[in-house]
This record gives C-alpha cells, structure tokens and sequence, in this order.
C-alpha cells in the first residue's frame, strides 16, 4: 500500500498505475448509446430568474461559500463568474460530485464516476483539477470499487481552495457588488 511517508515515491507512482488500470477495467463498457448520455449539465448555467436573493441574502455568501453553492442563483453566479476567468473546473467538478453522491444504481455510480475521472481527475483531464498526488491516488484507490464517498476527499480539497481563493474573487466582483446593493 502507498500510505503514509515511509512509502518510496516510485512505489506509489507504480501503485497509483496498477489502480488505473483496474480501474479502467472495472469501468469498461460495451459500446452503446449511453456512451452519449450525460449524467450532469454541461449548458451554461444562467441564474434563475424568478430566486434573486435579497442583498441581506447575498451578503451571507461572503463568510460561507457553503451557503453559496446551496443557493441555485448563488451557484449559477458563481459559475458564471469562475467561468469568465477561466477557471470554472472547481466548481463543474464539485457538482458533478454532489450529483454523483445522489446516484443509487451501482451501474450508473459506475458510469458517473468514470466520466468524472476521465473528465477533471486522470493527467491532462479536459478540466483537471488542482488536488495533490495523495488525494489522487486516494481516490483512485476509492474508485476500484465506487460508492458515495468515492470523490470525498477530492471534493473537500477543492471546495477548501475555492473558499480560499475563488470565493474572495467573486465577493470583489463588480457582479457580487451589484448584488449586496
């Protein structure tokens, strides 16, 4: 096993290798249409419009990126602003896990997390995500056998970076200040 700091770092690059392969195994799947379902919105998300928040509300999303994200306009905003800054993968990535720990079919767990895998975790992922080569290889570990939980220290790791960096961003953008008025 690659745990801890007595581990040699060219054996958890070979563990790290050995786990996606058998994970790429494990998700393998004949060819067929679900190859083109999506399991999560890839459209630009526009704010709803009928849900605005009071200034009062959105002056709460300034200490809890938490209450943000739970908000529907909040995220839409919060997207939209990440996305004009080219750096929408955080938060495409921690949705895609909230809708992944909402799945109960283990054979769509299995597609949803293959899907997030390819798409914001393996190297040179379309949208990779910033997470350390423990936390990697952690989930990849996790995903041998998906569950809920499979993304879980991931998606911390990237919701603690948004709160840290995005998250102060966006409450200086001139969108946000139009918002609290």
């Amino acid at each position: 096993m690659c745990k801890g700091l007595a581990a040699l770092p060219h054996t958890c690059l070979e563990r790290a290798k050995e786990i996606k392969t058998k994970l790429g195994t494990l998700l393998q799947k004949p060819d067929s249409a679900i190859d083109f379902i999506i399991p999560y919105p890839e459209k630009p998300e526009k704010p709803p419009k009928a849900q605005k928040p009071s200034p009062e509300e959105a002056l709460q999303w300034r200490d809890s990126l938490e209450k943000l994200l739970q908000n529907p306009y909040g995220l839409a905003s919060f997207r939209s602003f990440l996305r004009s800054e080219f750096s929408e993968e955080n938060v495409e990535f921690w949705v895609a896990c909230e809708d992944y720990k909402k799945t109960k079919s283990p054979v769509k767990m299995a597609e949803k997390a293959k899907k997030i895998y390819e798409e914001f975790i393996q190297t040179e992922a379309p949208k990779e995500v910033n997470i350390d080569h423990f936390t990697k290889a952690v989930t990849m570990q996790n995903l041998v056998e998906p569950s809920p939980t499979s993304f879980d220290m991931a998606q911390k790791r990237i919701f603690a970076l948004m709160e840290k960096d995005s998250l102060p961003r966006f409450v200086r953008s001139e969108f946000y200040q139009e918002l609290i008025k």
